[in-house]
């Protein structure tokens, strides 16, 4: 696992730039930021190194590869075969996030399907996992709020 730093207020407001302006350069980022060309480019390879950016294929919507409809799985796995029952849950493309939770279910499942019917069969190809015992599935039926740090980056950047 890498071991990310926690973002100071120049790394905000550097992502923020990036957030206003994608395609920004680095040299049109120090020019903003009144910061260093080198100083900027540091950052952002540190931040691409360490972990704290996630990959450009974390901005796709799902919706444009087909697959609208999303499902909250909760998977309940039997501890004896844990390890080997995640490794194959990682192995189906459509669950697009996955956490170790508390609670009745030991896991909880965001998945990405073209309609019900690929819903339920992503759910089959999960029970016929070694180790995966039950599954309990909820559907979404709008994204009311999309997952967002800019507010949190907004903070971090001192009320940029």
């Amino acid at each position: 696992m890498l071991s990310m730093h926690l973002l100071d207020p120049l790394d905000a407001k550097i992502l923020l730039s990036l957030d206003a302006d994608p395609q920004a350069t680095v040299l049109s980022l120090s020019r903003t930021l009144g910061v260093a060309r080198n100083t900027v480019h540091a950052r952002l390879r540190r931040l691409l190194g360490d972990g704290s950016l996630a990959p450009f294929s974390q901005r796709v919507r799902t919706e444009a590869l087909g697959l609208p409809l999303i499902g909250f799985i909760s998977i309940s796995i039997s501890q004896s075969s844990s390890d080997a029952a995640v490794a194959a849950l990682q192995t189906i493309p459509e669950i697009i996030e996955m956490h170790a939770t508390t609670g009745d279910a030991d896991l909880l499942a965001k998945v990405a399907a073209a309609d019900p019917a690929g819903l339920h069969r992503i759910t089959n190809r999960m029970l016929a996992i070694d180790g995966v015992v039950r599954t309990s599935t909820a559907m979404s039926l709008v994204e009311v709020m999309p997952v967002r740090t800019l507010p949190l980056l907004e903070a971090a950047a001192g009320g940029a």
